[in-house]
């Protein structure tokens, strides 16, 4: 394999994988100096067909904060989608991020006041989320997809990508 597909297949790769973001550690991150969390909406905090949080998303981002982490949701989605689900829990976003450009990552860590070694990029998709987020040299959370069948067109696209990527990097 070539050194560019290898070092592309490697950027894929996220330094942690979950079941959802319940199961994340936050103590562990905290005490590792992280100190602010970008996430992805549709199908990591959320189905991606569901308008608001839910009781359990809420309960956790309720802990999120009381640990001291700082949030800003960075979605590929439309302004109307985002801005709905994240001005009732008082969140800053980013609609429309065009992920994996590390615009919207750089945006994110300004808002935020913080640098990439104190940053977490939490998402389900690796061509974007993970991709985007280990390109400015962020710690990688991917969680598995909450709900496959809502997804759009070009997110079914990315996951037949990721599946052909999984399968060349385990060769």
């Amino acid at each position: 394999m070539s050194f560019e597909v290898n070092s592309l297949l490697k950027k894929l790769i996220p330094r942690q994988q979950v079941n959802t973001i319940f199961d994340i550690d936050l103590q562990a991150l905290w005490e590792q100096g992280y100190r602010g969390i970008i996430t992805d909406l549709d199908n990591t905090l959320v189905g991606a067909k569901a308008p608001l949080a839910t009781p359990e998303l809420l309960d956790w981002l309720k802990v999120v904060g009381q640990i001291g982490f700082q949030v800003v949701i960075v979605s590929n989605n439309q302004r109307n989608r985002v801005t709905k689900f994240a001005e009732p829990l008082s969140l800053p976003f980013i609609y429309r991020a065009r992920k994996p450009t590390s615009a919207a990552f750089r945006r994110a860590m300004n808002i935020m006041n913080l640098r990439a070694q104190q940053t977490v990029v939490i998402g389900d998709q690796m061509l974007t989320d993970v991709l985007g987020g280990n390109r400015m040299g962020l710690y990688t959370i991917l969680v598995k997809p909450i709900s496959l069948a809502d997804e759009g067109f070009f997110t079914k696209v990315n996951r037949r990508i990721e599946k052909a990527a999984l399968t060349i990097m385990k060769r």
